[in-house]
Parts: structure tokens; C-alpha cells; sequence
């Protein structure tokens, strides 16, 4: 079982200035276009005994393609929209549901830009210690970088940092912040 438990928030202040905070973010979603690929059904298991219990089923190959086909051009968009590339960018955050997924997207996403050299450290990964906690994983990591507390990754003022995610109901978000 790779889910945790967890619920995040990330506090955000208006300030007057054009230093630091949100540069651009990219939001869409495909909620529509692809309701196939979360039901509610009953249970893969024979042992099953109350036909009346269903659970949340999701085709997880179509999800993984989907996340890998939209997760980078919504991420390009955003860098895009700062006027930004993804070589200024010094920590990118993706939703921690699969270490594989987001390896791929990262691969992807620099292959949009043709760089084949990933910088080392520039993805934090925590679902191996804290397994997915949905949306907590995103404020958990970025609480642990800030405090110091996830060894070889930190923040500094001045750094951009791309924080992304896909979700139930194919929602992706993607957000270029100023530290």
C-alpha cells in the first residue's frame, strides 16, 4: 500500500512587490473528457462480502499517460507565461502519487525544452518514506525544504520553483513561485 494519510495547506500573503511570489500558473481541466477514468465500482476480491460496498477504481495506465502527456505542456505553459525557461528553475515539486510517474514527467519536461541532462537534486521525492498522501505531499515537502529537514534540497530567496500536480478528475495545476 503506498497511501498515507495527510492534509496540506500552503499559506499564501499579498505583498507590494515584483520580487517574489507568483509569477504565472497554468490550471486546466479534463474532468469531462475523460470521466472514464475514475468509477466507483465493486471490489476485485472474491472474499468480498457486502455486494453493496463500492470503491474508486481508476484506470491507471490511461492516468499515467494522461499525467505524462499534459503535466509537462501545462508546466511549459506557466514558464512560458513568467517569460521564463526552465533552466532558471531551481526545485521542481510534483505531486508525489508514483516516483516512476514523476521521473517520466521530469524526463519529458526537459525534453520540451531539448535538454537531455537533468540537474541533479532538482526534484525532491518523499513518497518512498511518506507514501502518497495526496494533497498533503506538496506542503509537506516544501515545509521540510524550508525547515531544512530533506537532506540535499533547499530554497533560497530569489529562487524560482515550479510546484505542479495532476489529480482526480484529470485536474492539473502548475505554478511558478519566487522564493
Amino acid at each position: 500500500m503506498i497511501f498515507s494519510d495527510g492534509g496540506g495547506a500552503v499559506v499564501l500573503e499579498a505583498q507590494e512587490t515584483t520580487q517574489r511570489g507568483i509569477i504565472a500558473h497554468k490550471t486546466q481541466t479534463y474532468a469531462y473528457r475523460f470521466t472514464e477514468l475514475l468509477n466507483m465500482d465493486h471490489s476485485y476480491s472474491e472474499d468480498s462480502k457486502n455486494e453493496n460496498d463500492i470503491y474508486i477504481k481508476m484506470n491507471g495506465r490511461r492516468v499515467y499517460e494522461f499525467a505524462l502527456n499534459q503535466v509537462p505542456l501545462a508546466i511549459k505553459t506557466a514558464l512560458e507565461k513568467a517569460e521564463m525557461s526552465i533552466t532558471q528553475v531551481k526545485k521542481i515539486l510534483i505531486h508525489q502519487a508514483n516516483e516512476k510517474m514523476d521521473n517520466a514527467i521530469l524526463e519529458r519536461l526537459f525534453q520540451l525544452y531539448g535538454i537531455k541532462n537533468i540537474p541533479e537534486n532538482i526534484m525532491p521525492m518523499t513518497i518512498g518514506w511518506l507514501g502518497n498522501s495526496s494533497v498533503a505531499t506538496i506542503p509537506t515537502m516544501l515545509d521540510l525544504i524550508l525547515k531544512g529537514k530533506l537532506p540535499n534540497h533547499e530554497i533560497n530567496p530569489g529562487d524560482n520553483v515550479v510546484i505542479a500536480s495532476v489529480g482526480a478528475g484529470m485536474n492539473i495545476n502548475a505554478l511558478i513561485y519566487q522564493f
